[in-house]
């Protein structure tokens, strides 16, 4: 009688599990690069053609205060861990200093612990060489380009195929190259909803990674993208190709969209859209939000973006904000908690940020006092010590400690423009003793300060593997280390 009782509850256990899994929401992020808090007509643009990120606004609980790294490789390293992006030995875009720690239990996996298949469209940057790939760090299904950027020349573990450009670019599709026809933003969304049907069809919940390169440099696109950007009151060419790249992936996300409603799965689907990695480059010229700084600066409009998180079967609230000091590593434990993965040990010491789920369901609902530091990194090797307190800084619900020698008051102040440094010396002390911690804390886990990679980069290498080529005269001078650091220190000075 034993093997029927046992077959009955199998029979029973198994349409329960179904059930449980079918409960869980597809999950899909969407994340642009390099565009500012003041890029989206419905944030304050007064000349971007943003319509469907407007609409979704309304859809939507908006995250204004949320905080992610100064530039884009550390800001893909907290979301990927939970953590800052200097735990993860990430203090860098190239110099092997982008890779992301061997160490770190990543999002997907984690996501696949709970059931979920995942994939990843557009931008990784978290390391080239094998191991470091997204095939091997929880993705199922990837379709990316190499490095930090299209067309990207660097050596060693940081770069893309030779010769790639936005347009009918090489991509990185499951293990080998292929070529294209399109453009590459178009490309990726087009990919992730290809995918993303086939997995909805199958009933397994999935996890959407569309990280995408757009709108970083080159700015190269179909004219029929931008062309009505130009000729616009302070707009030159450059920018227009800017805010044209921008309204394409505006474009594209309103067709994902509909495409999940069309699929019927709209309800139960979390979708964020995480307004930038980091913040703008060319839109400040025209709106800045009311807030100081750029990409790769040490002031709120560095680290400021919009997030947005909709899901109508969770009760997030729509048309709706909350202003409580948020962050890139709270993803990690948010999805963990939506999605019902029960973390280790490891994992739970690995993850710092907080769960959103309780802004989630009640936008004023108590939020725990915080702080959240932000560092542009990027020191010449061997010369993190002499820049702890160089482009960086700390900041509470209400403070920001910069450099170690500005205070701005964010409440009375968001744009910082009057230093309050004498006039508060408590919280002076209380925010350097709480960053003084957090440098001595991270200096253990920065594992790429002393890393040596490759002498030619190993995605351009499997690219000649399939297609034939070499190196040709101009990519072997930039593998001189000497040429290649004069040659970054001199982009960075002209920036």
């Amino acid at each position: 009688m034993k093997k029927p009782l046992i077959l009955l509850a199998a029979l029973l256990i198994a349409p329960l599990a179904a059930t449980a899994d079918a409960a869980k929401p597809n999950i899909i992020l969407v994340m642009p690069d390099d565009v500012g808090y003041g890029d989206y007509a419905c944030l304050g643009s007064p000349i971007m053609k943003t319509p469907s990120v407007d609409a979704f606004k309304k859809q939507s609980l908006l995250l204004t205060e949320f905080h992610v790294s100064p530039t884009c490789a550390p800001t893909r390293a907290a979301l990927m861990s939970g953590r800052h992006e200097f735990k993860n030995g990430v203090t860098h875009t190239i110099y092997e200093r982008e890779r992301m720690a061997l160490s770190t239990f990543t999002l997907p996996q984690m996501l696949k612990t709970a059931g979920y298949t995942t994939g990843i469209f557009g931008k990784w940057h978290l390391g080239d060489e094998e191991e470091y790939r997204p095939e091997n760090r929880g993705f199922d299904e990837v379709y990316t380009h190499g490095g930090g950027g299209i067309g990207q020349t660097y050596p060693g573990s940081c770069g893309d195929a030779p010769g790639n450009t936005n347009i009918n670019p090489a991509l990185w599709h499951n293990g080998k190259w292929v070529k294209t026809e399109g453009y590459c933003t178009d490309l990726f969304f087009d990919q992730s909803i290809k995918w993303m049907d086939a997995k909805r069809k199958e009933g397994q919940p999935f996890f959407a990674y569309v990280s995408l390169n757009a709108a970083h440099s080159p700015y190269v696109l179909p004219e029929k993208y931008y062309k009505h950007y130009v000729g616009l009151p302070e707009v030159n060419d450059k920018m227009a190709k800017f805010f044209g790249m921008i309204e394409n992936v505006d474009t594209n996300f309103g067709k994902l969209l509909a495409k999940v409603d069309e699929w019927g799965i709209a309800d139960n689907t979390l979708v964020i859209y995480l307004g930038s990695d980091n913040g703008g480059t060319l839109g400040h010229k025209i709106y800045n939000a009311d807030r100081r700084g750029t990409k790769g600066r040490p002031y709120q409009g560095s680290t400021r973006v919009p997030c947005f998180f909709r899901w109508p079967k969770g009760d997030i609230p729509a048309d709706t904000d909350t202003a409580a000091l948020t962050s890139g590593i709270d993803i990690y434990p948010t999805l963990a908690e939506i999605a019902g993965a029960k973390l280790s040990d490891k994992v739970e010491k690995q993850v710092e940020g907080i769960s959103l789920v309780p802004l989630l369901k009640n936008p004023k609902a108590e939020w725990p006092y915080r702080t959240l530091v932000h560092h542009v990194g990027r020191w010449d090797k061997g010369k993190a010590e002499d820049l702890k307190y160089t482009t960086c800084s700390i900041q509470d619900h209400r403070f920001a400690l910069v450099n170690n020698k500005e205070l701005y008051d964010l409440k009375a102040d968001p744009g910082e423009q009057k230093n309050v440094i004498s006039q508060h010396p408590e919280v002076v002390e209380k925010l350097r003793a709480a960053y003084d911690q957090w440098w001595t804390e991270v200096q253990p886990f920065m594992v790429n300060e002393d890393a040596t990679g490759p002498e030619m980069n190993p995605m351009k290498e499997l690219y000649w593997a399939q297609f034939g080529g070499e190196p040709d005269s101009k990519m072997k001078w930039q593998m001189k280390p000497d040429r290649l650091i004069n040659a970054h220190k001199s982009k960075e000075t002209k920036k």
